[in-house]
């Protein structure tokens, strides 16, 4: 376990010496209101390594900057650019998604653990995938787990290269590997205008939708404060059913929930009971225009045609182009198309 300056600075320059390495992360989402990197696993010729970026007196500003010349190895790497890239010093874009190449190759399990299994006849153990990563030291059979996470990365991804090369569609990955690169350098913005509105929210009375609203914002300012996932305060469904009875004027219970948090709870119950009716939300109903015959009859027309080519190319239908996604080109949104899906579509000559 790579913990202090000295082993990372030294660690950091050996790393400089290998064009592309492995890379992998392990966050506490599952355990934690604000989610943050616990781990960095990295392979490279020399080995298998762990980094902990919650060591004490540890920045990692040096050594996320190095990583931007290499090619990183990643598996699934759209949610680890994500997680690194709020660092400011993480700007490496150069990457290899084994996930993104399994899928071009036709592969049917594309899981990490399964392409290992796959092409390495290796049975990986998956008991520490929703372990806590922030709890210090490690145990051994976490710190085995996180290395395993990388232990083939290289191998693998050396396989799967020549394999679309041999195929021909190292230019169709390099296009989506792009536009997953791209789009993972985007910043989310968190709606907290319609966050509360979970799932089951829009079968609400308007009444009921006001209490849920208050319950939602009480939950999330207790998880803040507790630094837990919010579904450690109370999960959407039993919510859900907290703002239904507070409206009916009936009893709920609530276990192992400490006292003052409780008493917040009704706190903000009763502010949301006696909110105006002006104050209620509104679940607006969009209406989507209905594409047009024309649009209707090109969509049928390009779903038979990616579907023939799906099985003659041995490949899902849905990574051609998803029905969302030619029903957007028929009704004349050709962009959503990256190159390579144009020309196997022929959308051109429509």
């Amino acid at each position: 376990m790579i913990s202090t300056p000295e082993q990372l600075a030294d660690f950091t320059t050996r790393l400089d010496t290998h064009k592309v390495i492995g890379l992998d992360t392990e966050a506490d989402s599952l355990h934690s209101y604000y989610e943050k990197v616990c781990l960095v696993q990295v392979c490279s010729p020399d080995g298998y390594f762990l980094v902990d970026p919650l060591a004490e007196g540890l920045d990692l500003s040096a050594f996320y900057a190095s990583l931007t010349p290499h090619t990183l190895i990643i598996h699934g790497a759209d949610y680890d650019l994500r997680l690194l890239g709020r660092h400011p010093a993480f700007d490496a874009i150069d990457i290899f998604d084994t996930s993104i190449a399994a899928r071009f190759l036709g592969l049917e399990q594309i899981g990490y653990a399964a392409l290992v299994q796959k092409f390495f006849d290796v049975t990986l153990c998956k008991a520490s995938q929703r372990a806590d990563w922030g709890r210090r030291p490690l145990p051994p059979r976490m710190e085995e787990y996180a290395l395993n996470d990388v232990r083939y990365l290289l191998p693998l991804a050396e396989i799967l290269e020549n394999q679309l090369k041999e195929l021909g569609r190292w230019e169709w990955y390099g296009q989506s590997r792009d536009a997953m690169v791209q789009s993972a350098r985007e910043p989310r913005e968190r709606d907290l205008e319609n966050a509360w509105r979970v799932n089951g929210s829009s079968k609400l009375a308007p009444r009921e939708a006001a209490v849920l609203r208050a319950l939602w914002h009480w939950r999330d300012a207790e998880a803040s404060a507790w630094d837990r996932p919010t579904f450690h305060v109370i999960s959407n469904d039993r919510m859900i059913d907290a703002a239904c009875a507070a409206v009916a004027g009936q009893k709920f219970e609530v276990h192992r929930m400490p006292p003052p948090r409780y008493a917040r709870m009704k706190e903000a119950l009763r502010a949301a009971l006696d909110l105006p009716e002006s104050e209620w939300p509104v679940f607006e109903r969009e209406r989507k225009a209905r594409p047009s015959g024309a649009a209707c009859r090109l969509f049928e027309k390009l779903r038979e045609k990616r579907d023939t080519v799906a099985r003659e190319l041995a490949l899902d239908p849905s990574l051609i182009a998803s029905r969302l996604t030619l029903m957007s080109v028929a009704q004349q949104n050709c962009a959503r198309l990256l190159p390579w899906q144009r020309d196997l579509l022929e959308v051109d000559l429509l």
